[in-house]
């Protein structure tokens, strides 16, 4: 230790000091108070010998909150800067701007050469939101907190894995753990929430200015079931609760005296979960249930479509009718009504890129209408030729999406489905070597992201149906032991599935199938 620390009263007293502009002060308070007080998982706190708060990463230096009243504030600054064990620097265009960001980097670095320093993306691209005295030198490790980018859950966590000196992997592992166990345990309160939530809206309503302001509450929970508990549902598989808040859902609608009289974001709503059941009847293998569901929808998004033809969110809404009613013709082989209602899917998807061709939703909206007839083409019995130009045009579509939200994991499965259906269509026209390029380009993909959310389900579902594809294959090329290899992975991922969701019909199919190619396989290799 250098003499000027051993005399230093704030000598090692900061586990990290954070460098930022003006501008960005509320995020670098947000982030202060979050490093602060998060807490290393228990097998990361026995490996680290200066643990001394339970877990606790330490005091971290921020200046308008740590300064004391000094005259000078260089002096001040320069230690806490020698007291400090990481810089992290929060990087804006008004980050590399400032005069005062930029000492501070040179001053760490002097004092500190071999320190780490981080770098958090908040705004703008690097070039122009890196200060320069951050290129100087030791590349920093940068997180990316932008939404387009790492986004803040996983961001925050390679912060603190490199403040803390730990592998990144356990973190994530831990973050995802945890999350899990809270939408099981937010769940059920939800629903009892729900409950409550509805008694209070009817009994309200004998008071109209009451009425409104509950009305507006339970709006607003629908749209959170609708939206990110549905979501956390889905990557946990479990189709019985998403059912139960599906249900709870639409008693709120159902009391309401005169649909009539709502307004139009209540009944779109109301048609968005319509939209949910019907998708959660199909996974059962009801497809009538579905279909009056899907009908149901259909009938009032189209009507709300009729008053308002030029509003995106009635085109986008609509659009998600002629979709499902589309899948169920689909899923009957039933192809001219198919083709009849995904062609009207894929004019309004058209039209909403028309209206706004920067927005990723609706150009992601666009590759999913045109994806849909990529697999209509290669399904449908009475087509010997498919137009494959669909399947290229959805993953043209998808990977421009991709290449714009390179983080985002809904862009790689959307990436990884089209190049499962292109290698399909290349199948058809026999090209059996571009094919397997394309499968294998998807399997990685999904496994890659399987190996980061082992409880996301969705991804699951996926990477089983492709490694049962590429096991096909391979047996069709006369690669025994790769299709034996692929099979066998594809199976026991079937089993964890249907173990975890009896009620899917879809992963039951998938179980059988698999165990009837391993057996097959088997049988061969035995003759």
């Amino acid at each position: 230790m250098a003499e000027a620390e051993k005399s230093d009263p704030l000598a090692v007293h900061f586990r990290a000091f954070v460098s930022y502009s003006h501008a960005d002060a509320a995020i670098a308070q947000k982030l202060h108070r979050k490093i602060e007080t998060y807490r290393l998982p228990q097998h990361l706190q026995a490996d680290r010998i200066d643990n001394q708060d339970n877990g606790r990463l330490g005091r971290i230096f921020r200046d308008r909150e740590d300064l004391p009243a000094a005259q000078d504030l260089s002096e001040s600054v320069k230690q806490a800067l020698a007291g400090s064990q990481v810089l992290v620097v929060i990087c804006s265009p008004d980050a590399r701007a400032s005069i005062w960001v930029t000492r501070e980097i040179e001053l760490f670095r002097a004092l500190h050469p071999d320190r780490p320093v981080l770098a958090a993306l908040v705004r703008g691209e690097p070039e122009e939101a890196f200060p320069a005295a951050l290129r100087n030198g030791a590349e920093p490790l940068a997180a990316d907190l932008r939404k387009q980018g790492d986004g803040w859950r996983l961001g925050f966590l390679k912060i603190v894995a490199g403040i803390a000196g730990v592998p990144l992997d356990a973190l994530v592992q831990r973050d995802a753990a945890r999350r899990i166990r809270r939408v099981m345990a937010v769940t059920g309160g939800a629903l009892v929430a729900l409950l409550a939530m509805i008694g209070m809206t009817i009994y309200a309503i004998q008071s109209r200015n009451e009425a409104q302001h509950q009305q507006a509450e339970a709006e607003g929970l629908v749209e959170y079931m609708l939206t990110d508990l549905r979501t956390e549902l889905k990557g946990v598989g479990r189709l019985d609760v998403m059912t139960k808040v599906n249900e709870r859902a639409m008693d709120y609608y159902d009391d309401q005296a005169d649909l009539s009289d709502m307004p139009a974001e209540s009944l779109e709503r109301r048609a968005r979960i319509l939209h949910a059941m019907g998708e959660d009847d199909e996974k059962r293998g009801d497809l009538d249930k579905a279909l009056a569901k899907f009908t149901e929808a259909h009938r009032v998004t189209a009507a709300l479509l009729a008053r308002d033809p030029e509003n995106p969110d009635r085109i986008f809404g609509h659009a998600q009718s002629e979709y499902w009613v589309g899948y169920v013709a689909y899923m009957q082989n039933k192809w001219m009504h198919a083709s009849e209602f995904w062609g009207r899917y894929k004019l309004l998807a058209d039209q909403l890129v028309a209206i706004d061709s920067s927005d990723l939703v609706w150009l992601r909206e666009k590759g999913y209408a045109d994806g849909n007839l990529c697999t209509l083409e290669l399904r449908r019995s009475d087509n010997a030729t498919p137009k494959v130009q669909y399947c290229q045009a959805s993953l043209d579509a998808m990977e421009i999406v991709l290449e714009r939200t390179p983080a985002s994991k809904i862009a790689i499965q959307n990436v990884a489905n089209r190049l499962g259906w292109l290698a399909e269509a290349k199948l058809k026209f026999n090209d059996s070597n571009g094919a397997l390029r394309d499968y294998q380009n998807q399997e990685k993909l999904l496994e890659s992201m399987f190996n980061e959310e082992q409880q996301n389900m969705d991804v699951a579902d996926q990477w089983m149906r492709v490694l049962m594809t590429l096991g096909e294959l391979h047996n069709d090329l006369g690669n025994f032991d790769s299709a034996r290899s692929y099979t066998t992975r594809a199976n026991r991922l079937a089993s964890k599935l249907t173990k975890r969701d009896p009620e899917n019909s879809k992963w039951g199919k998938w179980l059988v199938r698999t165990s009837s190619q391993m057996i097959e396989k088997g049988n061969k290799n035995g003759n």
